[in-house]
């Protein structure tokens, strides 16, 4: 990392943890271009998901399973 780089990375860890998320968001938004060939690379996926979905090839999880797994994951962290 650059001086500058390190100097503003200083600066951020000690923003409390809400402006540091947005500052987070803001600067991945940044990079955010728009695709053409990577977006159609995730539509294929998720067709391709979803075919397998459909072909009894991979189950469904519950959303509310999932949150629980994660929660206690990193309560036990």
């Amino acid at each position: 990392m650059t001086t500058s780089a390190e100097a503003l990375s200083a600066q951020a860890v000690e923003l409390p943890p809400g402006e540091r998320m947005a500052l987070v968001e803001r600067i991945l938004d940044s990079l955010d271009e728009p695709d053409a060939a990577l977006d159609a690379l995730w539509a294929k996926e998720a067709d391709d998901r979803l075919a397998a979905y459909r072909r009894g090839e991979v189950k469904a999880v519950a959303l509310s399973d999932v949150i629980a797994k994660y929660e206690v994951h990193s309560k036990s962290a």
